[in-house]
């Protein structure tokens, strides 16, 4: 894994595995993974303990198996599931028992690649007062990462957004996905206006979460 030794915040840990926030909770509430205290230093000196809700590159692991296996396993046996895991910690697949084998290698290059996703989103973007009062955007230009992940999330296409953002690329708006799961805005969230961002278009289309009764969803594309 990139960083064994980083701690994630639960919101980073749902990008990097694929689950929701709530999931992500949810998990923790039922034990699925067990947060750690994550020591800070202040300015004198002192270490504190700020809220337990840090997740190990382990804990990821662990959540992306839960994402596999669901519900379907009971807490005894999930138990003796993620002790199989941790006792075999190189092992390509382990057997929970006698009807369970799981694929625990290929979860761990999934989350790998999460992480690696993960490091790279927070490269390339960057927050200056300077520049959209401190909007986070991506490096270099002007373009708010929440606005395009939210543009995402209403169904404009790639190419709608690459032919309104010359300087994005397909891996920049996957990356921008990314680094929104990770860190979700607190508050309102802000208008195309107030992003800086203007109409360019606008059209339907109908959205898998839709019912099938024909309503569809209007979806934007719009410049900087």
């Amino acid at each position: 894994m990139s960083d064994t030794a980083r701690l994630y915040t639960p919101a980073e840990a749902g990008a990097v595995s694929g689950l929701k926030l709530k999931a992500v909770h949810n998990a923790i509430d039922k034990h699925i993974v067990e947060p750690v205290a994550k020591a800070r230093v202040t300015p004198v000196g002192k270490v504190n303990r700020v809220a337990p809700r840090f997740l190990t590159g382990e804990d990821l692991v662990r959540l992306r198996v839960w994402r596999g296996v669901g519900d379907t396993l009971s807490a005894e046996r999930r138990q003796r599931l993620f002790l199989a895991i941790a006792a075999k910690p190189t092992a390509k697949t382990v057997k929970a028992d006698e009807l369970l084998i799981v694929d625990v290698g290929e979860a761990r290059k999934q989350v790998d690649r999460g992480v690696r996703d993960l490091e790279a989103a927070e490269a390339v973007v960057v927050k200056d007062k300077a520049t959209l009062g401190g909007e986070p955007v991506f490096k270099g230009t002007r373009i708010p990462v929440y606005g395009i992940a939210a543009m995402r999330e209403a169904g404009a296409t790639a190419e709608d957004l690459l032919s309104g953002y010359p300087k994005l690329t397909e891996r920049l708006l996957e990356l921008a996905r990314i680094w929104a799961a990770a860190h979700p805005r607190r508050g309102r969230p802000k208008s195309l206006s107030e992003l800086g961002l203007t109409m360019k278009s606008t059209r339907r289309v109908t959205r898998k979460s839709d019912p099938p009764a024909g309503r569809s969803k209007p979806t934007t594309s719009a410049v900087g």
